[in-house]
């Protein structure tokens, strides 16, 4: 694991990192368990993930934790799943304070239940003047939703006049949505086989590398991290251009 760590260029390390966490059910299954002890074992990868970002380099870690569309899984999973985010957040805070870790949310916060709410936020306010890593959870979230959102607000600034149409850009369209002040994802992680991105990000990763691994996420480790960083660093990134005008510039 430490080799694959010193193979990593700590110069070209992509500075914001998504993960979209998949296999807890399927693990579980293989274990003649339920989903929620999928679930649960998934909590220590994300600590081994987090870990391993932070010996990376990493500035940025965004997790899928929980999409829109989980809601509509049976009703015991979901409580399973609101009850750990709580116990989960409530029990790492402290830690991850003690290791500048800044934790960020984005989605729908609205719709979890008020428990789930305020340990989130208090983990948030707890943590916001932290200068290391910026951990982002994704809960109740959709990349349409967000899009949507934003359009509407963006509309309403238009019609008030607070910014006329003429001003509307990337840029600033960018700052409508739920990552404002985040940098765009430069590496996508998907785990457990699966080759979608599930309305994850679907603005912001317009120009990221995609990393895809069987590996399901109970048992992904610092290992399988390191082995997608290598894989980031071993392919050209060309923005539109091609390879030649890369190396000119280079």
């Amino acid at each position: 694991m430490n080799s694959l760590l010193n193979q990593i260029n700590k110069e070209a390390v992509p500075d914001h990192v998504a993960v979209i966490m998949d296999g807890n059910g399927r693990w579980a299954k293989s274990q003649g368990k339920d989903r929620l002890h999928g679930h649960n074992s998934g909590v220590e990868s994300v600590r081994r993930t987090l870990k391993a970002a932070q010996h990376a380099g990493v500035k940025y870690l965004t997790l899928y934790t929980f999409s829109t569309e989980n809601w509509n899984r049976p009703k015991e999973e979901v409580d399973g799943l609101m009850n750990l985010f709580v116990q989960t957040i409530t029990g790492e805070v402290e830690e991850l304070h003690k290791n500048k870790v800044k934790i960020n949310v984005i989605g729908q916060l609205d719709k979890l239940p008020s428990m789930a709410q305020k340990a989130l936020q208090s983990a948030v306010d707890y943590t916001k003047n932290n200068g290391g890593i910026t951990l982002t959870l994704a809960l109740s979230y959709s990349s349409r939703w967000e899009i949507i959102s934003a359009i509407k607000e963006l509309a309403n600034d238009v019609n008030s006049s607070k910014i006329v149409k003429e001003e509307i850009n990337e840029d600033l369209f960018s700052s409508y949505l739920a990552t404002n002040g985040l940098p765009d994802p430069e590496l996508v992680i998907r785990t457990s086989g699966e080759h979608r991105i599930s309305n994850f990000l679907l603005w912001q990763i317009a120009y990221a590398e995609f990393y895809f691994t069987d590996v399901l996420w109970p048992v992904f480790n610092e290992e399988n991290f390191y082995e997608a960083i290598l894989c980031f660093q071993n392919r050209e990134r060309r923005f539109g251009k091609t390879g030649e005008q890369i190396k000119m510039n280079n």
